[in-house]
């Protein structure tokens, strides 16, 4: 039986789920099946020329659609020539940062400190004058001036007290820095210099002092044998040979370094009480049965040479007896040292001879004070 499409002037309702467009007394959508209530509306509409699907067409036709894209991609890629070649897609390689550990700072080597010492107490005489204090104890104006806080004409009175300040000692220097191996075979080994004098020739010296010629040569720097008169030449006393036979002759020892004075302290003032002072120095190494310490002093206040201590000793002190102490009641200064020294004979008198085996020290000072109630003068 064919179906009569309805004319353009005929009202159609519209179904309100799937839009379909049905008769306006229809009760239920031949399309969804959705059943319409009694009462409900639908918005009639009339007929118009355009052409609209159905839902189950429309689902239709989106599924083919959607086979037919799938069949074409298939069909591209499986006829795909061979030669083609996709290149893979290559991470990038991440590498780690290295924080490095942390560098342990150098520890700074400490300098070295001294003790300052105490200011002399001074009483001021007659013509006295600032500048010829200073020059007496070996100190500045500016420090008295200072000291004392004088004005800077530095006027003076008799009777007045002043306080002059003593020389700050130089401290020993630190340790700088470890030697290399090298170094510090070069540096161990004893060496002496020798000042060439007239009809001297390199053979000579090298027999006199037991070394091998050619180690002179080498500590020397020389290309030749050749020696001129003055030249100083440097002998390594650690390339001697061996003397041969059963009593090698004995050959002088290299000199001894200047001794560490220690005791008393640089400017240590001693006043009537103590009857004795005690001199101490460290040892300069192990002497022989003809070799000792000479010690000397002198009394400054005096004048250099004019009161002199010289006595000879093998231990490393030497106590400074009462009968050295000033008579008159003043402070006098005292300066000291030690020399190593060695006995090379005797003179027709039996007075024994000495000569030098080594530096001497530096030279200390303390002040040492007579009967108590007079003052310096300078």
């Amino acid at each position: 039986m064919t179906e009569k499409r309805p004319k353009a002037s005929t009202v159609l309702r519209v179904c309100p789920t799937c839009g379909s467009r049905l008769a306006e007394g229809a009760t239920r959508c031949g399309v969804c099946g959705t059943v319409f209530k009694v009462g409900s509306t639908m918005s009639p509409q009339r007929e118009s020329a355009n052409l609209t699907l159905p839902l189950p067409a429309a689902v239709g036709a989106l599924v083919g659609f959607v086979l037919l894209a799938s069949g074409l991609t298939f069909a591209a890629m499986r006829f795909t020539p061979l030669g083609v070649q996709v290149s893979p897609t290559v991470s990038p390689t991440i590498t780690p940062t290295i924080t490095p550990s942390p560098t342990a700072s150098p520890t700074g080597t400490p300098a070295p400190t001294v003790t300052p010492l105490p200011p002399i107490e001074y009483t001021v005489n007659a013509n006295d004058t600032c500048l010829g204090l200073a020059a007496f104890y070996d100190v500045s104006v500016a420090s008295i001036i200072e000291t004392n806080q004088l004005s800077t004409q530095c006027l003076l009175s008799v009777g007045q007290k002043l306080l002059i300040p003593q020389p700050t000692p130089t401290a020993s220097p630190m340790p700088s820095e470890t030697l290399e191996a090298g170094q510090a075979t070069e540096q161990a080994c004893e060496k002496i210099s020798y000042t060439v004098v007239a009809n001297d020739t390199l053979s000579g010296i090298a027999t006199n002092y037991n070394v091998e010629m050619q180690a002179i040569l080498d500590y020397n720097g020389m290309s030749g044998e050749t020696v001129f008169t003055g030249q100083v030449l440097l002998i390594p006393l650690c390339a001697r040979r061996a003397t041969p036979g059963p009593t090698p002759t004995p050959t002088p020892p290299p000199p001894y370094p200047a001794a560490n004075l220690l005791l008393p302290q640089d400017g240590a003032a001693f006043s009537l009480v103590e009857d004795s002072i005690t001199l101490q120095w460290a040892s300069v190494g192990q002497l022989r049965e003809n070799e000792f310490y000479r010690v000397l002093a002198e009394d400054v206040t005096e004048g250099s040479g004019r009161v002199r201590l010289e006595a000879y000793v093998t231990d490393t002190k030497y106590i400074v007896q009462a009968s050295f102490r000033p008579a008159d009641p003043v402070p006098h200064v005292m300066r000291w040292w030690i020399e190593p020294v060695r006995r090379t004979g005797s003179r027709d008198s039996g007075e024994p001879i000495y000569t030098s085996a080594g530096a001497a020290s530096i030279k200390r000072v303390f002040t040492w004070s007579g009967a108590a109630g007079a003052t310096p003068t300078p």
